[in-house]
């Protein structure tokens, strides 16, 4: 073979080989990856650095002078349980959490992460990850108080992410996700504050039904206050004698549903206002945990027994008013029946004095307008009454046994016995003397009395021409 074949042919060869020797030391970076070149890097941009980083694309690797590697982008996930991080409170609790983490493709991080990462195997840097975010944590729980921790999720996130990826991105990985499980404290300060939150919940809830109930209730009154009003207008309308007691129900009954209005708006108000007081009672109690479950307590007494009987004493009252007006309503016809009564007794005994009146007058006019003889005549039609009673004076006398020694006549001619019955009957009041006491003097036919009050003994009766005066000539 000549020698210029030869010649030509090595050439060939040499150029083949270096060809493929450039192109086997051409690199490129798949996607999930960061392509690291490190030993004489000039040109890197920044002096002193250590190797160049590259996320996609593709570089050449100069032999013997430079060499590569590769960093894996597969998130990495790190269980951390953190127990008994002390908060802003001291109070320990425990915040059970997973985080996710990769390194960074961010330029300027991923030098970092060549420096501070390559060669380690994923287990080595979870461990490394876990490290740094437990002290974290621990820095982050101590500046927040508990119920920030509690109720304040995206802040506490917030907080986590800013100091832990801070000091992540010093080793050349980023924060992919956080997720803060449930969180416990040893006191059990945060379930009371649960418990606190659905209590308050609960009893919101029902405040809001008593509120819809009293509308409910409220609406109902005025519409059947406005069919009566109506019924009654239109009755008073249909039937004219009816007008007057139908105004008074109506205007009674206008009235007292004026009073439960009124009763109703007031009860609206004091609730709303024990509402607005329970509320405020309830965040102010959110500082303590103890005073706000007393709080609670008090507010569901209230509302289990104080709400209840206030409602059940109007109720009585409202009831003790009906039965009143009905008591004044009953009391005021039974007046009424009695002053009847006695207005028809009045006029009876009117009739009957106007009678007598009239009886009188008649008596007199028949005396000759004398009214002492009338008189005499009305005395004269009781005498026998009169005389009755006198009788009567001595019929009743009980005189078991009367001894008498009789010793003959007395100087008159009588006997005792005689005597003692005479005196039994004189000791009764003459009939004269009955009927001076009235001031009527009995006619002189009837007898009379001596000046000892003896009566007199009348004069024999006379003939015309006996005793009389004798007739001259």
């Amino acid at each position: 073979m000549p020698p210029v074949l030869l010649l030509i042919g090595s050439l060939v060869l040499v150029f083949f080989a270096t060809l493929i020797a450039f192109a086997a030391r051409y690199k490129r970076c798949p996607s999930d990856k960061i392509l690291v070149v490190y030993g004489k890097v000039s040109g890197a941009g920044r002096p002193g650095l250590a190797a160049k980083c590259y996320h996609g694309g593709g570089t050449f690797v100069i032999p013997i002078i430079q060499d590569y590697q590769y960093l894996d982008l597969t998130p990495i996930p790190i269980e951390i349980k953190l127990e008994g991080a002390l908060s802003l409170q001291n109070i320990r609790v425990n915040t059970p959490s997973t985080f996710t983490v990769g390194v960074s493709t961010e330029p300027g991080v991923m030098e970092n992460a060549a420096e501070r990462l390559l060669g380690l195997d994923l287990a080595e840097i979870q461990d490394l990850a876990r490290d740094i975010i437990f002290g974290q944590m621990r820095v982050v729980i101590a500046t927040m108080r508990i119920e920030e921790i509690n109720s304040e999720r995206e802040k506490l996130l917030e907080n986590i992410s800013t100091g832990v990826e801070v000091e992540l991105k010093k080793i050349g990985l980023r924060l992919i996700n956080v997720n803060v499980q449930d969180i416990t404290d040893e006191s059990g300060y945060i379930q009371a504050l649960g418990q606190e939150a659905a209590a308050r919940a609960i009893n919101e809830a029902k405040i809001k039904v008593a509120d819809q109930t009293r509308a409910g209730e409220i609406g109902k009154a005025l519409a059947e206050r406005d069919q009566r009003v109506e019924v009654a207008a239109a009755m008073a309308t249909a039937v004219e004698g009816e007008n007057t007691a139908g105004i008074k129900v109506a205007q009674s009954n206008a009235a007292r549903r004026e009073k439960e209005a009124e009763a109703t708006r007031l009860a609206v108000a004091a609730e709303l206002v024990k509402e607005a007081e329970a509320k405020q009672e309830a965040y102010v109690a959110e500082e303590t945990a103890e005073r706000q479950r007393a709080k609670r307590e008090e507010a569901t007494q209230y509302a289990n027994i104080v709400v209840p009987a206030e409602i059940e004493r109007r109720r009585i009252e409202t009831i003790a008013e009906a039965d009143a007006e009905k008591i004044r309503r009953l009391k005021k016809g039974e007046a009424d029946g009695i002053r009847a009564m006695m207005e028809a007794e009045a006029a009876g005994l009117l009739a009957i004095l106007e009678k007598k009146a009239a009886g009188f007058d008649a008596l007199v006019k028949a005396a000759g307008n004398r009214a002492e003889l009338a008189s005499l005549l009305l005395v004269t039609e009781q005498l026998p009454k009169l005389v009755e009673e006198q009788v009567k004076a001595i019929s009743n006398l009980k005189i078991d046994k009367v001894t008498v020694w009789e010793g003959g006549k007395t100087a008159d001619g009588k006997t005792q016995t005689a005597g003692f019955l005479s005196g039994l009957v004189g000791a009764l009041p003459p009939l004269h003397e009955l009927t001076k006491n009235v001031g009527i003097q009995l006619p002189e036919y009837l007898g009379k009395m001596t000046a000892d009050g003896q009566p007199q003994a009348m004069p024999p009766a006379t003939t015309a021409g006996e005793g009389g005066p004798k007739k001259k000539g």
